[in-house]
Parts: C-alpha cells; sequence; structure tokens
C-alpha cells in the first residue's frame, strides 16, 4: 500500500547537500583573500559561510577588508570558482534520489546562497532541468537564514509550513526552516559538522546520501 504524503514540498540546499562543492568554495574563498593580500581563513571558517549569500559571506570569512573591496573579493572568488566548476558533481545516488519523489508526486525546491546564474549553470552541466519545480537564489531575495526565499516558496505553491520540508548541510539551512516554521532535515556530509545542529529541532540527521533517500523514502 501506498504511504500517505507527510510534506507536499520539499526543498533543498545545494551546494554540499545534492551537490559535492564544499571543498571547492572553500578553496575558493581562501584564493580570494589571498590574491587581495587580507588574512586566509581556516577551513573551518571558510566552510562554515556555505550557505550565506557571497557578500555576507565573504564579510564573514574576511571581516577586516573595506567594505567597498567585497565586491571586488566576490569578483576574485567567481573567477575561481568558475574556472573550476566543472570538477564539482552531484553526491553518488542524488538524482536517483530526486527522481523517487518527484515520482510520490512532491513539489521539489532549491534554496541556495548560490547566485542565479551559479545556480542554472550548475542545473544544465548536471542534467537537471525540469527535476525541480522552482528555486531561489541569494541574489534575488534574502540570504539564510532570513525566510523569505522559503516563504516565498511555499507561496508559489500554496504549501503550509506544516506540509513542507527543508534539507541542508549547514546551520543556515536548519536556522532558515525554523525562521520559515517548517521542519527540517540535516545531512552531515557537507560543510557543517552534525554536532553543530544539536540546538536545532531536526526530524533526522543523515550521514550520507543513501541514509537521506531512505529516511524520505519512509517518512516523507
Amino acid at each position: 500500500m501506498t504511504r500517505p504524503r507527510q510534506f507536499d514540498l520539499i526543498v533543498f540546499d545545494w551546494d554540499g547537500t545534492l551537490f559535492d562543492s564544499t571543498a571547492l568554495i572553500a578553496r575558493c574563498i581562501q584564493a580570494a583573500c589571498a590574491d587581495l593580500g587580507v588574512p586566509v581563513p581556516s577551513d573551518e571558517q571558510a566552510r562554515y559561510v556555505i550557505g550565506m549569500g557571497l557578500i555576507d559571506a565573504l564579510q564573514h570569512a574576511a571581516p577586516d577588508l573595506p567594505r567597498e573591496r567585497y565586491q571586488e573579493l566576490g569578483a576574485r572568488y567567481r573567477h575561481h570558482y568558475f574556472a573550476r566548476q566543472h570538477e564539482i558533481v552531484l553526491f553518488p545516488g542524488t538524482l536517483e534520489m530526486l527522481q523517487a519523489l518527484r515520482a510520490r508526486h512532491h513539489w521539489l525546491g532549491v534554496a541556495t546562497g548560490k547566485s542565479r546564474r551559479g545556480l542554472d549553470e550548475a542545473l544544465q552541466s548536471v542534467q537537471l532541468k525540469g527535476v525541480f519545480d522552482a528555486t531561489r537564489t541569494a541574489d534575488e531575495t534574502a540570504s539564510k537564514p532570513n525566510p523569505q526565499m522559503l516563504l516565498e516558496l511555499m507561496r508559489e505553491f500554496g504549501a503550509e509550513p506544516a506540509r513542507t520540508l527543508m534539507i541542508g548541510d549547514t546551520t543556515h539551512d536548519l536556522q532558515l526552516a525554523a525562521n520559515a516554521g517548517t521542519a527540517a532535515v540535516g545531512v552531515a556530509y557537507g560543510a557543517h559538522p552534525h554536532e553543530n545542529f544539536a540546538g536545532f529541532d531536526t526530524r533526522a540527521v543523515a550521514h550520507s546520501v543513501a541514509e537521506l533517500h531512505d529516511w524520505l523514502a519512509r517518512h516523507a
């Protein structure tokens, strides 16, 4: 017998949740800081800001840089990232998981700190066009953990917070869900260590895509 759906709308973060890109993003942040001669953040510091909008992330990663130079720092980050983005792939099993959710007629969304250009290029490169029903990026709405992008997605489909699930690899994603009043699942294979999720009300913490797929099949 088909199990009834608990969630109508399932929204995924992108980097570190579906896309295996956290290490590259951290290296590009570090390279951009080195280009401008400002202190280079540690791996942990660089990974912490993943999921925020670019300028917000860079302000955290390079707090001593004069405000008027963050656009320059962003340009250096984009230079390094777009030169190497072809190296990034979906986590194994991701496409099968998304296809299984579509077969159960969930609406699928993306809420990401990426730019619109960056997300569209990623969607094109991994042949995911048509898999997601709607997406929001940080340069067209508010950056996480402001709930605006998740609220916009819910309004687009008429989905209630109680019937919406946010899935992400950072505390920014979990705080986004809390701010929007939705359920949340954390994934422990991305940018933030799962110990950081302890203060959040998560339905589950998945340590692999296979574990996430299994949880969604049973509970979503």
